[in-house]
Parts: C-alpha cells; structure tokens; sequence
C-alpha cells in the first residue's frame, strides 16, 4: 500500500474544506493517507478535527507528499523531501502557482494517482553555504535561489563575483540573485533576469538593480561553483536569503559559496 502525506498551509485551507475533499479521494484509492502540518508550533486547532501527525517521522515511510498551499509551501518543504528522495504535487491555493501542477478546482485528478502511473520532473537544487575565517558557518539548500542584497535602508552594495576562482563580475547595487531554472521565473524574473526551461540545468546570475548597464544576466554552466564577496561595503548590513528562508546576517569578510546540489526536487 503506497503511503502520501498531504501538507495543507492552514492560511490557505482555512476550514480543510480542499484538505477534507482530498483525504476522501486519496481514502477511497486504496491509499495510506496522513495530514501533517508543513510548519512548526501550529496552534491546536488549526485543522479542525483531523488528526495531525509530526512530518519528520512520517516522511520517512511515505512515498509522495502534496502541499495544499500556493508556492511558498513547496518552497518550504522542498529541502525535506529532497532529502527524503519522495516526489512533491502541488495543488495551489494562493496567489500564485507556478511550481504547482494542479488548481484547488482539479482534486478529482487525483483519482489518477490510483494506478500510480505518473511522470516526475527532476528540478536541480543548489548547495549554498558561507565561509568565515575558514570555517563553513552556515550550510542551506535551495529550490529556488540564493539572494544577498541591502537591508532594510537602502544602500548601494558591491559584490565581487567568481566562477571557479576566475572573476566573473563585479556588482554594485541592491544586490545578486543566483538562480536555478525553477527560481528563474520568480525574484530573478522580476529582476529583469531570463526565463529557462525547468528541467535544465543552469545556474543564473542575475543582479538587482545593478548600476553597470551593460550587466544584465549571465547563464552558466551548474558545472561551476560560484564565490561572492563583499567588497568596500563598510558596516553596511547585508543579508543572505535562500528560497526566502530568514535572513543570515553577512559580515564584510564572509565568502559565500552556491553551486548545484547532488539533491533534487522531483
């Protein structure tokens, strides 16, 4: 008997009505279904009735994961079920969907995972850690990008940027992006960056409202590994974000790394 975990983003389903629906279509397949909450300290009751198990344990028996929630849920858990090796089906329930394969008005479609006959994307992740004084300090994985840019009063920064110890670019402005192709349609889209194909495999550089404008994006090879520095940037605070995870504060000296995972988001 296959095993699925539904992780519904109580904001989002805020009676269970998607949730409930959903429980009764995959109950009456024949499979073993779960609710977990994707996030930590849920206050009792917010599902109503139904039973809540803790996700970590669970993950590790189940064979597919849905989220019940816009794209930020799939974000959210995308480093959980990478690890996990099980694949992830979004139904989208926020504003807006683009990592999710199916709208909160198409849960009949589930009723097709019954034959478990269904095709998986690989999306490449990205390995991104942070080094001070020679020590990693700080290890994340991401789906969708690595972002360092100005803090909360608007400055300009200046980066230095290298692909495998050969300088690449230097950046002053709000900041970079570097991008998967799955990231390539969200902050570094919006940033003026290319849109590439999801299944590729590519890392994109992409600045943030860079002064030089002759610099728009690059799209490299994942074979590379990328090193960023800070440069003449002061006391000035500036911040590292992956997939929008909270922010981890950068010292002037810090080196921050990102390069593709051997994880991948199916």
């Amino acid at each position: 008997m296959k095993k699925i975990i539904l992780c519904p983003n109580p904001s989002r389903d805020r009676e269970m009505t998607a949730t409930r629906a959903a429980l009764e279509i995959l109950n009456e397949s024949g499979f073993a279904t779960v609710v977990c909450s994707p996030f930590r300290d849920q206050k009792d009751g917010t599902f109503g009735d139904i039973p809540v198990r803790p996700l970590q344990p669970e993950l590790r028996s189940s064979d597919l994961l849905i989220t019940l929630g816009g794209d930020g849920t799939i974000l959210h858990l995308a480093k959980l079920v990478a690890i996990n090796k099980i694949p992830v089906l979004g139904i989208n329930m926020g504003s807006l969907g683009f990592i999710a394969e199916l709208e909160a008005t198409e849960l009949d479609a589930l009723r097709k995972l019954k034959t478990w006959n269904f095709e998986t994307e690989s999306r490449m992740m990205l390995d991104v850690t942070v080094q001070r004084e020679g020590k990693t300090i700080y290890t994340n994985l991401g789906l969708n990008d690595a972002v360092i840019r100005e803090g909360p009063i608007s400055h300009v920064i200046h980066l230095s940027i290298a692909s495998d110890n050969r300088h690449l670019a230097d950046i002053a402005g709000d900041g970079v992006i570097v991008a998967t192709p799955t990231g390539s349609t969200a902050y570094s889209l919006a940033a003026g960056g290319p849109v590439v194909e999801p299944v590729a495999q590519a890392l994109v550089v992409c600045p943030i409202c860079t002064h030089n404008m002759r610099f728009s994006s690059y799209v490299l090879s994942p074979d590379h590994e990328l090193t960023i520095r800070m440069v003449r940037n002061g006391r000035k605070p500036v911040y590292l974000f992956v997939d929008e995870s909270h922010a981890f504060t950068l010292r002037p000296d810090d080196v921050v790394c990102v390069r593709k995972s051997k994880h991948v988001t199916k």
